[in-house]
């Protein structure tokens, strides 16, 4: 999602999630400031949607359960909305947000991607059971998985390659990741598959 403005200059925490249970529109909180949500584009909702699928299905029988947007993160004094979260913990039925997910995604665009680099990663990063962050662009073809086993450090995905989400057990292509999404690296990669295969079939 997009973080579009600043709202009321300060709530507390409990103001914030009672009014966000009836809320038409998702808020994140962050020390006291409320941030309206905007809507997300069809490649965003595409990229979250085909983790979402690949998770649920992989994770059917686990204690582990995958959770779209909805879902908020608690760290401290600050609530975010992840694209994609994985939690371990068993939540209870009537619960509005995890404070130890083990798995975060968050799907990345011009407007975002200067939060989800800085101050969401800076804030996820001291979430005890968290082990992996994934940060993936609509705009062109990018996966950034930051392990916790690896010291946090980033490394990068792109077409042509799997990636395993090592805190799942989940191997997953990133042209899975990327399926439907429209744009031009996506293009560009499957017009090559479409004249690779030609060319095998005169062969």
């Amino acid at each position: 999602m997009v973080i579009a403005k600043k709202m009321n200059p300060f709530i507390s925490e409990d103001e914030y999630l009672n009014g966000e249970k009836f809320s038409d529109i998702k808020h994140e909180y962050i020390d006291g400031s409320v941030y309206a949500m905007s809507g997300a584009s069809a490649n965003h909702n595409r990229i979250a949607g085909n983790l979402y699928r690949k998770l649920g299905n992989h994770l059917e029988n686990s204690p582990c359960q995958p959770y779209t947007s909805d879902m908020k993160v608690k760290i401290g004094s600050k609530y975010f909305y992840p694209d994609v979260l994985v939690d371990c913990n068993n939540l209870s039925g009537d619960s509005y947000f995890t404070q130890n997910p083990t798995l975060i995604i968050e799907v990345l665009s011009k407007s975002t991607r200067q939060i989800d680099r800085k101050i969401k990663l800076e804030s996820y990063l001291n979430i005890t059971q968290l082990q992996e962050y994934i940060l993936i662009e609509q705009d062109f073809v990018d996966v950034e998985v930051i392990r916790r086993r690896a010291g946090w450090q980033s490394k990068h995905y792109f077409l042509g390659e799997e990636v395993t989400f090592e805190s799942v057990n989940l191997t997953v292509s990133v042209e899975d990741i990327y399926h439907r999404v429209d744009n031009s690296d996506v293009k560009e990669w499957l017009l090559k598959k479409a004249k690779e295969a030609i060319e095998n079939d005169v062969e």
